[in-house]
């Protein structure tokens, strides 16, 4: 028996495809080469509100309001594809953009971070949706969770090479560090494009549902609304993602800033990232199997039960080897939590509405992103302890975890046989 079919492979090499993206543009090297070459002159704070501002919370605001219509849209008129097609063309646009932007252009740079950003959070929803018709619900947990491993192995396979090509620029027969970063960003373009091949080419699109139906616009997603509401499983479930997954990422978001306000080197850091990205490839597929073996929800449940750990882990951490150590810890369980939080949401939703249903899961992933970096930025400020503003993440992991334990899976299944 195959771990993954044909059709599985091609749908989780995506993931492979565009977590480059993330890991070089979003996180790695953008913000560094940002506030050094294109915003060059520019005040330090002006060029991290900016970034913040225009570049990061502008572009999830966009995919917040776009994703449920658009979800509606794929599901009406069979066009989940297509729309993953346009978005992926964005983001591949919008980063290989950024090659022809020279030093100080820093607005020429933000438009067009913002437009590759929106290329990529876009194309999750619709991306996320086809795992319903490449996967029974038997296989889920096992694909999502292949998925997310090999996207976080992708990333990082990527990443090595851009790092050594900022580093070592002359043993790329490039000049200096900024052209290398330019040069990385081209090559995240060109793996995007190559690795989202096999999805547009094996998976089929899955059949449109109401193709005829006239109501497309905000009457639909007033009703689209109306139905998440009165599906209390699938409410219950949101309400617990937006929790523990703000947390979840506000660890990822915050981790480097946590080291630097320890006093760990920038090399310490970059290193500390490379080792999520190669520990979360395999440490996600186990997840996958955890969640077959012995069930979804206590699979999540031990990845949040970890994350507690770690915050409060992080509150004694003195040393670097501790930072990698807590880096290594995250790694475990960051792809299995949000592997199995995917695949159980495929459980609870209808199969024939499953744009609608991920245009909102993935909205509510871009809103989660803003609650818990707020709260541990405004802890650091009021009490000036940098361990006790990772530590306030706790409330999160555990109250998520208790509002996940109150999701009727029963319910589902009732209403589906209606």
């Amino acid at each position: 028996m195959r771990f993954v079919s044909r059709q599985q492979l091609a749908w989780a090499t995506y993931d492979w495809a565009n977590s480059a993206f993330a890991t070089t543009v979003l996180v790695g090297l953008f913000p560094v080469l940002f506030n050094s070459y294109y915003a060059a002159g520019v005040d330090p704070g002006m060029s991290t509100f900016y970034l913040g501002a225009f570049g990061n919370s502008l572009s999830a605001m966009v995919v917040m309001v776009l994703a449920p219509t658009l979800g509606v849209i794929a599901d009406r008129r069979g066009w989940k594809k297509p729309l993953l097609g346009a978005f992926t063309a964005l983001g591949v646009v919008g980063t290989t953009g950024l090659f022809f932007v020279g030093e100080g252009q820093w607005g020429l740079a933000i438009g067009l971070f913002s437009l590759a950003a929106v290329g990529f959070f876009g194309s999750l929803g619709f991306y996320d949706a086809l795992l319903v018709n490449v996967a029974s619900p038997g296989e889920r947990d096992r694909v999502s969770a292949f998925g997310y491993g090999l996207g976080y192995l992708g990333g990082g396979v990527l990443f090595v090479v851009n790092v050594a090509m900022v580093l070592k620029p002359e043993a790329f027969g490039i000049a200096d560090k900024a052209s290398a970063a330019k040069w990385a960003f081209v090559s995240v373009a060109a793996w995007w494009v190559l690795f989202s091949l096999p999805l547009f080419l094996s998976v089929p699109e899955p059949k449109a549902v109401g193709a005829d139906h006239p109501a497309m616009g905000w009457r639909e997603i007033g009703r689209m609304i109306k139905r998440v509401l009165g599906m209390k499983p699938v409410l219950m479930f949101l309400l617990a993602y937006w929790l523990y997954i703000d947390a979840v990422g506000t660890v990822a978001q915050m981790a480097v800033d946590f080291g630097m306000k320890l006093g760990f080197a920038s090399d310490a850091l970059i290193k500390a990232i490379l080792i999520v990205q190669f520990v979360s490839f395999p440490a996600a597929i186990a997840f996958g199997w955890i969640g077959e073996r012995f069930g979804t929800r206590r699979g999540i449940y031990l990845g949040l039960a970890v994350y507690v750990g770690v915050t409060i882990w992080a509150w004694f951490m003195q040393t670097v080897m501790d930072f990698y150590l807590m880096a290594a810890t995250v790694g475990l369980v960051q792809g299995g939590v949000q592997s199995l939080s995917r695949s159980y949401f495929a459980r609870l939703i209808p199969a024939e509405s499953a744009g609608q249903f991920f245009g909102f899961y993935n909205m509510l992933g871009k809103f989660a992103a803003v609650l818990g970096p707020l709260v541990v930025g405004v802890t650091a400020a009021v009490t000036g302890n940098p361990r006790l503003a990772l530590f306030s993440l706790v409330f999160f992991f555990v109250a998520g975890a208790v509002l996940l334990s109150r999701v009727d899976e029963r319910a589902t299944m009732r209403e589906s046989l209606r």
